[in-house]
């Protein structure tokens, strides 16, 4: 008989990722009006509004729309069947922005990392001029935008990491565009007066996506795993979503800015030998540790709005078992080694 503590397909995976904890329905409960999230069709997006709607967003007459492109309209199906509205646009066509739908709450999850090195002209189009193009058309609402831990220096790995205070210095065009995005956001926030909150959000995970998941099937299927960034910080994905989807309290005038991550500081050589342990596997190693890393202190926000609620070592055991089986995944490697900024 199966754990039923694992994630054996999709739909338990999604399913256990978009469970609204009471917080997130009373967080719903006490939204206004209807829910636009920009950018519905990336990594997040499809559990962030799938979440929404489970916790109550929808009650009411509300709505909780979708943008995106939906160069897969399957994408745009499987949103309807779960309440959501798909709005076909491109962000960046100034007449579709200004044609979408009001809201009183906004979510600005649309940004580009893969695949933005050999293409900078889109990334800083995309990560720069798109979010104060989003706040200008906006103003009015409450906007959560959600950047990039990249923004900051590497951290000591003995430290609590970069607290939003830390230098910022973006390594590559993409962590450079990321910050030039959340500059140009803020200075139009600060223009219309806009009530607005900046999440720098490091690496979320996921069975098909994520560290996690890159190290596992690198160690299942005994491929080196790169020691270059030795240390990383780690949140599930469904608890990502469920701070963003309390968060709106958070937007305000000026900006405010916190962390998003997972609470501890997590080697990579550690991890790799425990799915070593579990998936009976001698993990192999190229490389060696720095000194520093790319590691965030989320002190801040979880005073705010308290802890993640899932355990590392629990994604742990979804995961090997994940891979073991054969799980999906979404063949987009996190390329979380890089010291140079190239994604």
């Amino acid at each position: 008989m199966a754990d039923p503590d694992l994630l054996d397909d999709e739909t338990v995976l999604i399913e256990r990722m978009t469970r609204p904890s009471d917080l997130v329905r009373e967080a719903m409960e006490a939204l206004e009006g209807d829910v636009l999230i920009l950018g519905v069709g990336g990594k997040m997006g499809p559990t962030l509004a799938e979440l929404l709607v489970r916790g109550g967003a929808t009650a009411n007459s509300r709505r909780v729309m979708g943008v995106a492109r939906f160069s897969d309209p399957s994408v745009a199906d499987h949103l309807r069947e779960i309440g959501v509205e798909p709005v076909k646009a491109d962000l960046l066509d100034d007449q579709a922005l200004a044609n979408l739908p009001d809201a009183p709450h906004v979510f600005f999850l649309a940004g580009f990392k893969f695949g933005s090195t050999g293409n900078p002209s889109m990334t800083w189009a995309m990560n720069s001029l798109l979010p104060a193009k989003v706040v200008e058309r906006y103003r009015q609402s409450q906007v959560i935008y959600v950047s990039s831990g990249n923004v900051y220096a590497y951290s000591d790995i003995n430290g609590p990491g970069a607290d939003e205070a830390g230098a910022l210095e973006p390594v590559g065009e993409y962590a450079q565009s990321r910050l030039g995005g959340e500059r140009l956001a803020e200075y139009a926030a600060l223009k219309h007066d806009a009530r607005l909150y900046i999440s720098r959000l490091f690496y979320a995970t996921e069975l098909r996506y994520g560290i996690l998941h890159d190290v596992a099937w690198r160690v299942l299927q005994e491929e080196p795993i790169d020691l270059s960034m030795g240390h990383v910080n780690q949140i599930w994905q469904g608890d990502a979503n469920a701070y963003l989807a309390r968060s709106f309290p958070l937007c305000s005038s000026p900006p405010g800015v916190y962390n998003m991550t997972g609470i501890d500081t997590l080697s990579i050589r550690q991890l790799a030998t425990r799915f070593g342990d579990l998936l009976q596997r001698e993990p192999q190693f190229v490389g060696q540790e720095r000194s520093t890393a790319l590691l965030g202190d989320t002190s801040a926000l979880v005073e705010k709005l308290g802890p993640p609620e899932t355990s590392v070592d629990d994604v742990i055991e979804w995961m090997a078992h994940w891979v073991q089986i054969g799980g999906m995944s979404h063949g987009k490697p996190t390329k979380y080694e890089s010291r140079t900024g190239e994604f």
